[in-house]
């Protein structure tokens, strides 16, 4: 968890810890180098910036794993698809949580071998280094979302800002227009008042619900039930919602596992509502009732 509080003997710290791979098997033909000083240089990036004014300590720190897939390299332009995840440990268990799973799959940038990557989030020169922005501060919205309510909004903010600051530079990806599910999609969602309460639920289900597993299974449980309607509301009103969609990508098998210890009439209305809101995995969620 990101702590704002000023102790001691906290030592200064980045916020995240992010396993970075580059995937470049699809293209040939190409100096395969240039490909692990592209690892290199994003992973120092990631990794060495401080991302906000919180003091953290060094365990605290954000475990995520960003994977680039190169599909093609035309002279310094690079076409990739990026999945971004991150998770947080759950309280008092030795399980990890994932907050985020969201697949872009309109990435460009360009990327001499050796450029150093810098970031002006006022001016974006570097498609590369803005994506990687944006997702960091996803990132840490996300963890700060579901340690304290609405804890990520000046995060999201600072990813919206970058988003506003790449649609005047004309980037790719950043578009209301280019599609219903890209980077203008998802914080737009985030920062819409009409999922506040989604977002207060995402506090719940986390700190209410499974930080309490060790506690109170059925109460935990219990938490994290009543909060499911909340689901179909925000989605009923902005269907195929990403921001929904983007949970249900990082929870999916959780829910099933947690729901298929359940009561009868909490299996039974687990899957009616999850069915509702995402009914392309009905199969898999009819195993809650199996169990």
């Amino acid at each position: 968890m990101l702590s704002g509080l000023l102790l001691p003997f906290f030592a200064m710290s980045q916020e995240l810890n992010c396993t970075i791979t580059i995937n470049s098997d699809m293209v040939m033909g190409t100096n395969k180098t240039v490909f692990t000083t592209l690892q290199k240089s994003v992973s120092e990036f990631i990794n060495t910036r401080r991302w906000t004014e919180m003091t953290i300590a060094n365990t605290e720190r954000i475990d995520c794993s960003i994977s680039i897939i190169v599909k093609k390299v035309d002279g310094d332009q690079f076409t990739a698809e990026i999945q971004v995840q991150s998770r947080r440990p759950v309280y008092n268990s030795g399980y990890n949580t994932t907050l985020f799973n969201f697949k872009d799959n309109a990435f460009t940038f360009d990327y001499k071998e050796f450029d150093q990557l810098e970031m002006n989030e006022n001016s974006i020169t570097s498609n590369l280094t803005a994506v990687l922005a944006y997702y960091a501060y996803i990132i840490i919205g996300y963890d700060l979302d579901s340690y304290s309510r609405l804890g990520g909004t000046p995060l999201f903010e600072a990813a919206e800002r970058i988003v506003n600051a790449a649609q005047a530079a004309d980037l790719v990806g950043w578009k209301a227009f280019e599609s219903s599910k890209n980077r203008y999609a998802l914080v737009n969602n985030i920062t819409d008042e009409a999922f506040k309460k989604y977002r207060n639920y995402f506090y719940d289900y986390h700190r209410l619900g499974l930080d309490e597993m060790s506690v109170n299974v059925s109460n935990a449980r219990a938490k994290i039930a009543a909060g499911l309607p909340l689901l179909r509301e925000a989605n009923r009103a902005r269907p195929s919602a990403v921001i929904i969609a983007t949970f249900l990508d990082a929870k999916n098998d959780e829910l099933i596992n947690i729901f298929s210890k359940a009561t009868d009439k909490e299996k039974k209305d687990a899957v009616e509502i999850l069915t509702d809101v995402n009914p392309t995995q009905s199969e898999r969620y009819e195993n809650i009732l199996k169990n």
